[in-house]
């Protein structure tokens, strides 16, 4: 009987040994696969740290998409704010957004209205763009300009026969 106690145990310890050594294989993938993604992730996250705009610059951004407007249209702009949140509202995936009564559709019940409001939301754009600071300069001013075209009382459906969505 002791015998095999002591075979069994050989056995075991073997068996034991092989699965040990499989887990060890699995274990020191595992470790290998998860060094290379904290190293990717550490990667995109530098990226995302180095390339991040300042509040002020994309003010500047939009500012500059404003001063590109022929001086007769801007100084058509009427009664109307623009301004910079960090994400649109949940569920809507925006760029920009313009609120209020198009030039073209004010009459004179409109004096003393609130400003219309032309938001530009800096999250999303930063994701898509500001790997390229020249892509996202452009893609800022697209977006101002299209919410500025909305002011103005020109739809998506005409901006796209413009080629200008």
């Amino acid at each position: 009987m002791l015998r095999d106690a002591r075979a069994f145990d050989v056995a075991y310890l073997d068996r034991k040994a092989k699965l040990s050594s499989g887990f060890a294989r699995q274990l020191d993938r595992g470790l290998r696969v998860l060094a290379a993604a904290n190293e990717r992730a550490k990667v995109v996250d530098d990226f995302r740290q180095a390339e991040s705009v300042s509040e002020d610059d994309f003010e500047q951004l939009i500012q500059d998409a404003l001063d590109s407007l022929p001086a007769d249209l801007r100084g058509q702009l009427s009664n109307v704010d623009v301004v910079v949140e960090d994400e649109p509202p949940p569920g809507q995936p925006l760029l920009g957004l313009y609120q209020g009564v198009p030039l073209t559709r004010r009459t004179s019940s409109y004096a003393g209205a609130l400003p219309d409001k032309i938001t530009i939301y800096q999250g999303p754009l930063e994701r898509h763009y500001r790997g390229d600071p020249e892509l996202l300069r452009r893609q800022v001013k697209r977006v101002v300009l299209h919410e500025v075209a909305h002011h103005f009382g020109i739809s998506d459906e005409r901006l796209v026969e413009l080629d200008r969505y």
